[in-house]
């Protein structure tokens, strides 16, 4: 009997187990030939024009493919091999093809096109008329109104921004996996909590080593930089990873996405001219909430006039107490970290190793989950059914009040070789619901946390906390929506400047005592955290929160300004518009060999071209939405009922401003958010 390919299986969950890089293209095309035959018989001449024959049967389709796609690209940011990345390679490539293909296919356009103009148009759903203007949109940015040649070397473009982008990506994770410092000798590492040098020795452990194995993944990173004594070892760590991918550094030229960088701008100007568009900044905005290139420069230009001051004195401070209690009279930027963790400590009596006795991951979940039944009116319980990737990946599900089954969750939280740093939510299932379907959403939640140690468990920090809790509001987006169209519903077609409105609330609620209350308890001692330590927390919210906004305003314009002002004639000016942007927004610069841009993944390989602002964009919409909260009850049912409704149920089916302004009543204020980073009254 044979074996039915994993790939091809439509069941609720994938069979991570079962699945092997040979089942990739097989599959992939199996779902491209469907894709491609299901649409010739929707543009067939007897086919009515009307939204179940064409709309909905083209998102069937598409969900088809996705079911078999989803997996593969999960399992290319998580569980790198050498064969899998060849088979992602050509399936990347011929799915690319196909779908620039499809966004110029006249025939379904046109299709698309008589449904919009039917008389009975305006007595559809919303979901389902947003999903026919989102469609018409996404026609005209893919190019559709395109003569030969335009046409075809427009998909050239998509295709080759497709092969960049992966290898942009992939380059940053050999880099990163490519440098490793071997530590023989324990007083090396003084400075480094227990907890720290426990990370590091297990992965020494895992390489086959004694002693402690520093690596440039993000907990390793993380230790060294803020805690080790030895200003040496700080250096070597930080010029390893701000050199990740480039020209400099200890792999100098080796992985070095430099010409790749030339590459994706030029290619992404010249798409967006053959549309029509002075450049990709513009083309970006086109379909985001934020109404041009203008008013976001305007946008992150005013906040910059706002935090720099702050930036300032906080730099200050800062150079005044190196020199004054660390005879450190040049301030480097390997210092910054470890001069921040002394401060602070100075300052607030906040020591990172006590606050993060007091969030064991276990508690941790056991807390959001608990938050999430108490304003979301859910409950979601792990179960151990689903095939997983690793065994440190858990599955939960995720039930209505009823006890209805609604949704599922992957949690994939630590560190490990072969896996893409950083944090991320991304779909493995869309809600889709009609006559012949039920599928219910399911997201994968990925983060890079520290693994649990020999004698405890995973202990997060604060901002780990923050950053599970940010990742989890994507999930409910994606999960709580009542759209039964994916291509309108959770977080897909919203706004990409409106997209962290979700994630950024939650957010807050880790630094509320009602919710903290919840899970923040000692792992050994089951104290809950105490009201004193709890103050001096929120002493210390705002600490350097000039510097941290203007660093994320430095990449935001630094985005922005890369898109907007490409000029073919002089090439990417990727460095110099770089130091450019740092001088009206940086307060410390950073060593001339520092290779940020050749490891922006967000902007190089991710979705955030030209949108890098959204996320501030969001957080203004965010600490708005959160203040309602603030006034009614953290755990207000009624409140997070309508957040649930007006915000997280809608997905696209209407704009982003709308859903907003339906929840609050009014515009978005920026003044809870210059109030979050204490700029405000």
């Amino acid at each position: 009997m044979r074996m039915l390919n994993p790939l091809l299986d439509d069941a609720l969950l994938p069979d991570f187990a079962a699945i092997s890089p040979t089942h990739v293209l097989p599959a992939v095309q199996a779902r491209l030939d469907a894709l491609e035959a299901g649409i010739a018989a929707i543009v067939a001449p007897q086919t009515p024009r009307d939204f179940d024959h064409v709309l909905l049967a083209e998102e069937r389709l598409q969900q088809a493919l996705a079911r078999t796609w989803s997996p593969v690209a999960h399992l290319h940011a998580v569980a790198d091999s050498a064969e899998l990345r060849a088979a992602y390679a050509e399936a990347e490539q011929r799915i690319t093809e196909v779908q620039a293909r499809l966004g110029q296919h006249r025939g379904l356009y046109e299709a698309v096109r008589a449904v919009r103009e039917r008389a009975d148009f305006d007595q559809l759903g919303a979901a389902e008329r947003a999903l026919v203007e989102h469609t018409l949109r996404d026609f005209k940015l893919s190019g559709v109104a395109l003569d030969e040649p335009a046409c075809t070397r427009f998909r050239t473009i998509a295709q080759e921004l497709s092969r960049l982008g992966t290898g942009f990506e992939e380059a940053v994770l050999d880099a990163g996996e490519a440098w490793r410092e071997h530590i023989t000798d324990e007083r090396d590492l003084v400075g480094l909590p227990p907890s720290a040098r426990e990370v590091l020795a297990g992965y020494a452990r895992a390489a086959g080593l004694d002693g402690f194995l520093i690596t440039l993944q993000q907990p390793a990173v993380q230790a060294v930089l803020t805690h080790a004594e030895d200003r040496a070892l700080r250096e070597r760590v930080y010029w390893a990873w701000n050199t990740r991918a480039s020209d400099q550094g200890p792999q100098a030229g080796r992985y070095d996405n430099t010409p790749r960088i030339a590459q994706i701008l030029a290619l992404r100007h010249e798409a967006a001219q053959l549309l029509g568009y002075a450049n990709a900044a513009a083309l970006s905005l086109a379909d985001k909430m934020a109404p041009g290139v203008t008013a976001v420069r305007a946008f992150l230009d005013d906040l910059v006039q706002r935090a720099r001051p702050r930036g300032v004195d906080e730099r200050e401070a800062l150079r005044a107490y190196a020199a004054a209690e660390l005879a450190l009279p040049d301030l480097e930027s390997w210092d910054i970290a470890w001069v921040s963790e002394k401060l602070r400590m100075a300052r607030y009596a906040l020591d990172e190793e006590q606050i993060k006795a007091y969030f064991p991951l276990p508690q941790v979940l056991d807390g959001l989950f608990a938050i999430l039944t108490r304003v979301f009116g859910i409950r979601v319980r792990e179960s151990g059914a689903a095939p997983v990737w690793h065994p440190d990946v858990r599955y939960a599900e995720v039930f209505d009040a009823d006890g209805q089954l609604r949704a599922g969750i992957y949690l994939d939280l630590y560190a490990r070789r072969g896996k893409r740093g950083g944090a991320w939510m991304d779909v493995c299932r869309s809600r889709l619901r009609s006559a012949q379907d039920a599928q219910l959403p399911v997201a994968f939640l990925t983060c890079n946390f520290a693994a649990p140690g020999r004698d405890a468990p995973a202990l997060l920090t604060h901002d780990d906390v923050q950053t599970l809790f940010h990742e989890m509001g994507h999930v409910l987006h994606h999960l709580l929506t009542e759209v039964d169209l994916p291509g309108v519903g959770g977080i897909d077609g919203v706004e990409w400047d409106a997209v962290e409105l979700p994630s950024q609330f939650m957010e807050n609620f880790a630094w509320q005592r009602e919710a903290l209350d919840l899970f923040a308890r000692h792992y050994q001692t089951q104290q809950h955290l105490p009201d004193a330590l709890y103050q001096r927390m929120l002493d210390a919210r705002h600490f350097h929160a000039g510097l941290h906004l203007l660093r994320q305003l430095e990449f935001a314009l630094y985005d922005l300004r890369l898109h907007a002002e490409y000029d073919p004639a002089q090439g990417p000016r990727t460095l110099a518009l770089l130091a450019e942007v740092r001088r009206s927004v940086a307060v410390m610069l950073p060593p001339a060999w520092q290779r940020f841009p050749q490891a922006f993944t967000h902007i190089f390989a991710g979705g955030y071209a030209a949108g890098y602002y959204g996320y501030l964009w969001a957080e203004v919409l965010a600490a708005d939405a959160f203040a309602r909260f603030a006034d009614e009850g953290v755990f207000n049912a009624t409140t997070g009922a309508a957040f649930r409704r007006e915000i997280l149920a809608v997905g696209a089916s209407r704009p982003a401003l709308d859903s907003f302004r339906a929840f609050c009543g009014r515009d978005p204020d920026p003044l809870p958010l210059l109030r979050s980073y204490g700029l405000a009254a």
